[in-house]
C-alpha cells in the first residue's frame, strides 16, 4: 500500500514518546496456524486441554522448516477458527481461552551466566527453532536459518533504523530496554564469534544516542557499540543499513553472511534475550493504532494474539466521517491494506494506521524516469510495469523484478500517480512461472 494519494499529517510529537497503555488482556487470545511463510500445521492438542504460556500446541510447515506454535497466555484450548492474518490472508488459527493466571510451563525456565556462558552456535539455534523466532523488522522469517551457514562472521548488525514514516515500536523498544539488547547482541557475539556488534538507529534519534551512550559504560572491550546511520528511506532496508554501518554492499543475490555480516531486527534481538535468559518466547508487542480514521490514536504494550478489533475500541472506535476506512498494517509505503479489521496481533504486528479514503484517478505514464531515478536497487520500473502490461514474459524476466525490495518509492514518486509498485510485484509472480 502506498498511501501518496494523500498528504499524511505526521504528529509534531514522535509516536514513541506518547504515553504507552498496558492493553487489557483478552479472554480470547488467537495463535496462527498457517501464516504468510507456512501452509500447513499439525496439533498437539486437542479442544478442552489446559495449556500454559510456553507450552507448543503443535507445529507449522513451511517449504523448508517448522515452526513450533507456542502459547503466549495460560487457559483452555477451543479450537480453530478462521481470521485474517495482517497480510490480508485468512488462515487458521488456534483459540484459548484465557484464565489471567499466566502460568508458565515447565519448558520455560531461567538460564544461570553460568548456563548462558556455556552455549554454542548449535544451541543458540535450536533455542531460536524452539522459541519460533522470527525476523520481526517484517519479514517474520525463521531466525535461526542465518544461523545455518558456515561463513565466518566478524559483525552482527542490529537494525533499529524503523525508516517508514510514523512508525516507532521499535525506537521505543530501544528506549526502554537497552541493556537487554546489549545483552542480546552479546549473547549472538560470542554465537557465531563476531568481534563487533553495531546497534544502528537514524542519526536524529538524539534520545537513542543518550540512551544507549549510558547503557555501554561498563561495555568497553565487549565489541558492542552504538552506530547512528543516515535519516533516508529506506535505511532500513537490510543492504543500506549494512552498507552505512560497515561500509560493505552487499551485490544483489548474494547473502550477508558471505561478507562476515550477519544482520537482524532489534526486537527479534529483544526476543533472543529472553528466550535464552528466560526460556520463554516473545509474549507482548508495542502496537500504534494511529491515522486520521481512528478517534483517539493511541500506543499500547499489546499481548501477542490479541484481536486487533480491541484495540480499535480502546481508541474509541472509528471516526465518524461518512468516508470508507482504509486499514494498513504497517507503514504508509510497504504496509499490506486489508478489507477488514478482523486481524490478530501476531508477532510482527506493529501498527494499525487507519485512513479516510481519498479516492484519486491514475494519469497516463508521462516517461518522466521518476520511478527509475527513486529505485534503491537500480530497477526501471517504469519498463517493468510495460512488460506485464503487454504480457511479456521474457521481456519482463529480463529486467530482474526479483531485485525489487517493495518499499514503494517508484509509487510515490510518480507524477502521475500510477501505483508503478503493484506493477512490480506483478512481475515477480510473473518472473517465478
Amino acid at each position: 500500500m502506498i498511501a501518496k494519494a494523500r498528504h499524511i499529517e505526521l504528529p509534531a510529537v514522535l509516536l514513541s514518546h506518547q504515553e504507552l497503555e498496558e492493553a487489557p488482556l483478552p479472554l480470547f487470545v488467537f495463535l496462527a496456524g498457517t501464516n504468510g511463510r507456512c501452509a500447513s500445521y499439525t496439533l498437539d492438542v486437542k479442544e478442552g486441554d489446559h495449556v500454559k504460556i510456553g507450552d507448543k500446541l503443535g507445529m507449522r510447515k513451511g517449504p523448508f522448516f517448522e515452526q513450533p506454535i507456542i502459547s503466549t497466555v495460560s487457559g483452555t484450548y477451543l479450537g480453530i477458527e478462521k481470521h485474517l492474518h495482517h497480510t490480508g490472508k485468512t488462515c487458521d488459527f488456534l483459540k484459548i481461552q484465557n484464565d489471567f493466571q499466566d502460568e508458565l510451563s515447565s519448558l520455560c525456565h531461567e538460564r544461570s551466566e553460568e548456563e548462558i556462558a556455556s552455549l554454542t552456535k548449535d544451541d543458540v539455534l535450536n533455542i531460536m527453532k524452539d522459541m519460533a523466532l522470527v525476523g520481526l523488522g517484517g519479514s517474520s522469517f525463521p531466525s535461526y536459518v542465518k544461523l545455518q551457514g558456515e561463513h565466518d562472521i566478524h559483525t552482527i548488525v542490529i537494525n533499529g533504523v524503523e525508516c517508514e514514516p510514523s512508525l516507532a515500536s521499535d525506537h521505543r523498544l530501544m528506549l526502554e530496554h537497552p541493556h537487554e539488547i546489549i545483552e542480546g547482541v552479546k549473547y549472538l557475539m560470542k554465537a557465531v564469534g563476531a568481534k563487533e556488534g553495531k546497534i544502528c538507529a537514524k542519526w536524529i534519534y538524539k534520545d537513542l544516542e543518550s540512551t544507549f551512550s549510558s547503557a555501554l559504560a561498563g561495555e568497553e572491550g565487549s565489541g558492542v557499540s552504538y552506530c547512528q546511520v543516515y535519516n533516508f528511506y529506506p535505511q532500513g532496508w537490510e543492504v543500506a543499513c549494512i552498507k552505512s554501518a560497515t561500509g560493505i554492499e552487499v551485490e544483489s543475490g548474494h547473502l550477508p553472511a558471505e561478507y562476515g555480516v550477519l544482520e537482524y531486527n532489534v526486537a527479534t534481538i529483544y526476543s533472543l534475550y529472553l528466550a535464552i535468559r528466560y526460556g520463554t518466547p516473545l509474549l507482548e508487542r508495542y502496537v500504534q493504532i494511529h491515522g486520521d480514521g481512528v478517534v483517539n490514536p493511541k500506543f499500547f504494550k499489546v499481548r501477542i494474539g490479541t484481536p486487533i478489533q480491541d484495540l480499535v475500541a480502546l481508541c474509541g472506535g472509528y471516526t465518524d466521517s461518512g468516508k470508507k476506512k482504509r486499514l494498513i498494517f504497517g507503514g504508509p509505503m510497504m504496509g499490506n491494506t486489508v478489507n477488514s479489521d478482523d486481524v490478530i496481533c501476531s508477532p510482527t504486528v506493529t501498527s494499525l494506521l487507519v485512513l479516510d479514503e481519498a479516492p484519486y484517478k491514475a494519469d497516463p505514464c508521462v516517461r518522466c524516469g521518476s520511478c527509475v531515478y527513486s529505485c534503491p536497487t537500480h530497477l526501471m520500473p517504469v519498463l517493468i510495469a510495460s512488460a506485464v502490461k503487454a504480457g511479456d514474459k521474457a521481456k519482463v524476466k529480463s529486467l530482474h523484478p526479483e531485485r525489487c525490495v517493495e518499499c514503494g518509492l517508484c509509487a510515490y514518486a510518480c507524477t502521475s500517480h500510477i501505483n508503478v509498485t503493484e506493477f512490480v510485484r506483478r512481475a515477480k509472480r510473473i518472473a517465478k512461472l
